[in-house]
């Protein structure tokens, strides 16, 4: 899913290439995708290699990563991973080009796109805690089913019309929430709890303390966050709106008086993070809630990557 919606971003942003080389499976080599109207042929990830092509971008998962983006880091490709495999490796950088794009080096070779719940997050952390000093973060997510896949999407489906079909979670999603997103790790929090604080420390500030929980909802794309943010000084929220309003990337939907607020039905297909409720926490002093929505497969996804992608092309490191 997320291999599609790139192909839709570079098409919309019209990203200048020379050549595409789609690449799949084997079982998929040889069949073919449109991008810009043209119908480009699936190759083998041997193939592309030996193409040294300026840049690669990868979403099929940690294994595939882990094993071919060195290789194609050794003939000179810059790699985009879309996978957990170098998030927090201490060699890559963990990139959301507004927040921290400046660090992007003509040395980086791989670069580790993070987690779309971490994206949408720091997109709004990363102003306010500039400004404020950020203490403490408690995040509870509703992250849509596309976020697993289309096996996922694909059971909710088949359980609103009432039909079996393969699961993708051990219960129903339909009507239905599941506070289990990815696997359970020894401490009781699932992976993806812990990459939303491991990758905020990484990408914005280790000393910034961060807890999540993670919630599967029967929505089909979009995810949304709950935000509690405990700052170092007291925040006004007159300036906490103007300042992000003005953040590249980041729309503020926020009047209570007219029902404005954001929603993962309105996020659907759009680049931007959608902010809005906010107020101040009545029972902690220098402390906010706030709302955050996001498509996860855009912005959460491949947006950022090909914004990345551009980066490096305006850098003049590839051309």
């Amino acid at each position: 899913m997320v291999g599609r919606e790139m192909i839709n971003v570079l098409e919309k942003t019209a990203f200048k290439y020379d050549e595409f080389y789609p690449v799949a499976s084997a079982a998929s080599v040889g069949t073919e995708v449109s991008i810009n109207g043209k119908e480009e042929t699936i190759i083998s990830l041997e193939e592309a290699l030996s193409k040294k092509p300026d840049i690669a971008i990868f979403s099929a998962g940690g294994t595939v990563s882990e094993t071919w983006a060195p290789e194609f880091a050794e003939v000179g490709t810059r790699v985009i991973d879309n996978s957990s495999a170098w998030r927090m490796d201490a060699t890559k950088k963990l990139i959301v080009p507004e927040v921290n794009g400046e660090t992007l080096s003509e040395d980086d070779l791989i670069i580790a796109n993070p987690n779309c719940s971490t994206i949408q997050l720091v997109m709004v952390l990363a102003p306010l805690h500039q400004h404020y000093n950020i203490k403490r973060v408690v995040v509870s997510t509703y992250q849509s089913v596309s976020g697993t896949g289309k096996k996922a999407v694909e059971q909710m489906e088949n359980e609103r019309m009432g039909q079996k079909s393969d699961m993708a979670y051990p219960y129903q999603i339909d009507k239905n929430c599941l506070p289990h997103c990815d696997t359970f790790n020894e401490n009781g929090y699932t992976k993806e709890e812990m990459k939303l604080a491991n990758e905020t420390h990484k990408i914005l500030d280790p000393a910034i303390k961060l807890t999540a929980t993670a919630v599967r909802v029967p929505v089909e794309g979009g995810h949304s966050e709950s935000v509690n943010i405990e700052f170092e000084k007291k925040p006004d929220l007159s300036d906490v709106r103007t300042m992000l309003s003005v953040t590249p990337g980041v729309k503020l939907q926020d009047n209570p008086d007219i029902n404005l607020y954001p929603m993962p039905l309105y996020s659907k297909g759009k680049d931007e993070v959608f902010v809005g409720r906010i107020r101040m926490d009545e029972s902690l002093e220098n402390a906010i809630n706030l709302w955050i929505v996001a498509d996860n497969l855009r912005k959460g996804a491949a947006t950022n990557t090909v914004q990345i992608a551009q980066l490096m092309v305006d850098n003049g490191w590839v051309s």
